[in-house]
């Protein structure tokens, strides 16, 4: 009995194993001689994801992608997140990808991201859905940008960081960028100050949340993906308290926020508003402090471009009165401010691919994208390729007085009707930061810390940097 026990369990392993192979495989044996990429699918169930989520340095294309290109070319296949993917490194094709998103392509994370961020979020949610919530985005971000409130919010929280080094000579400064886009973001999405208990208590939950994004997808009591499930229950239970209360006082006192302008939307349902918030904080805060915390990283390397935004900043602040606020008009004459601010997002990476499904087969140039499969354009490729962007391995901010930064070679937010309707105000605030650092400060790094792609892009040490106040 014990040996037809033990046959038996053997059996229904060998079968799991040959079940797993076969569908991993099958996909592409479907497809033989429909002129599917080239590529490999690497090993069963995992394929190739391990490879492709090796670190390497943000402002490189990695291991991964340099053989893959060498290999198959710029466009290929692989098996990656547990589906077979059509991998593009390719200018036209990732163009195309981008302008027929809802067509022929749809946004496609992995289902664990969808537990975090739920379902009604603008980062996931497709059709109709992502169409309501990126028209009400769209709208706030054209009432909100050039307000004096908002952009007096953002000079005033830059001061109040910079204040704080006054008697320090170190600072880590992925820590302040962080302070600073957070307390930006959660005052002109909640008209919450930094002193505020509620504050802090979501900041500490925020945090929590941000770590699940990025870690193992599994929902066991303690581990930081069922931690970020909890801590995104709690923020939005919060957000509905806020909502409640704010509703109670009727318009007896207004605040000028985006929670004010979307209480009055009536497109959006309760839990459409509550995610709306959650993906302003998420977008004000990440992408906003890694932006100003490569461009620190990058100025710190270059003396030359360091010493022409001073001069474009001091020019602004001698046409100012003492103490007065910087406005819209201020922010669209620092030209070389948005140069620099372009080419460290070229340069850097932040974004480095999006994930989308194609809806149908798709026929591109002589290639066959099946139905079904998933799609990364890989937007690192293209802002790295020399032969788009001339000297690509080096910082040159100057090449964005020729260049076009609206074409299709340069998409680090990424394009079509996908295209992050917050950019404007991620420039916004850095450019207003960078406007009080420069002339205040210098400074070099600690140790050498360069940006890694996880993919996601951090500083390994947190971009320790020395400062040096600079003389009045």
């Amino acid at each position: 009995m014990a040996g037809e026990l033990w046959v038996g369990v053997l059996v229904g392993i060998t079968g799991g194993l040959l079940g797993l192979i076969m569908n991993h495989f099958l996909p592409v044996f479907l497809k033989l001689g429909h002129n599917v990429p080239k590529g490999s699918f690497g090993w069963p169930l995992l394929g190739e994801t391990l490879g492709f989520l090796k670190p390497h340095p943000s402002n490189t294309l990695g291991t991964f992608l340099r053989d893959h290109c060498s290999r198959y070319g710029n466009v290929f296949r692989s098996h990656l997140f547990l589906s077979p993917t059509v991998v593009s490194c390719d200018q036209e094709l990732n163009y195309f990808i981008l302008q027929n998103e809802g067509k022929l392509f749809q946004c496609s994370y992995p289902k664990p991201i969808h537990g975090i961020l739920g379902n009604v979020s603008m980062l996931v949610a497709v059709g109709d859905t992502h169409k309501r919530l990126r028209n009400v985005a769209i709208s706030l971000v054209s009432i909100t940008k050039s307000k004096p409130e908002f952009l007096n919010d953002i000079e005033r929280t830059a001061i109040q960081v910079l204040s704080s080094w006054k008697d320090k000579q170190q600072v880590v400064f992925c820590e302040e960028a962080r302070k600073f886009s957070f307390n930006v973001i959660v005052k002109q999405v909640l008209g919450l100050t930094s002193e505020e208990p509620e504050t802090r208590e979501i900041l500490e939950d925020f945090l929590t949340f941000m770590r699940g994004l990025v870690s193992i997808p599994l929902y066991i009591p303690g581990t930081p993906y069922a931690r970020a499930v909890q801590a995104r229950s709690r923020i939005s239970s919060r957000v509905k308290a806020i909502i409640e209360e704010r509703r109670s006082r009727n318009s007896r006192s207004v605040r000028n926020d985006f929670l004010e302008i979307l209480l009055s939307v009536d497109t959006l349902s309760e839990d459409e508003k509550v995610s709306f918030v959650l993906d302003s904080l998420l977008g004000g805060y990440e992408t906003t402090s890694l932006l100003m915390a490569m461009v620190v990283h990058l100025l710190g390397q270059s003396p030359t471009a360091l010493e022409q935004l001073k001069l474009e900043h001091e020019q602004i602040r001698s046409l100012k009165e003492k103490d007065e606020c910087l406005n819209w008009e201020d922010y669209k004459t620092m030209e070389f401010t948005q140069n620099v601010i372009s080419e460290a997002l070229r340069y850097g990476n932040i974004v480095k691919f999006v994930h989308r499904k194609a809806l149908k087969d798709v026929k591109f140039r002589d290639y066959l994208i099946p139905s079904g499969w998933k799609v990364l354009p890989v937007f690192t490729a293209v802002h790295l390729d020399s032969s788009v962007h001339a000297n690509a391995l080096q910082f040159h901010p100057w090449r964005w007085e020729t260049q076009d930064q609206t074409s299709k070679r340069f998409t680090p937010f990424g394009g079509g009707s996908r295209y992050c309707p917050g950019s404007e105000l991620a420039k916004i605030e850095v450019a207003f930061f960078l406007h009080h650092l420069v002339q205040n400060f210098r400074w070099t790094a600690e140790d050498v810390d360069q940006p890694m792609a996880y993919p996601y892009v951090e500083f390994g040490k947190g971009l320790l940097i020395n400062l040096d106040r600079c003389s009045t």
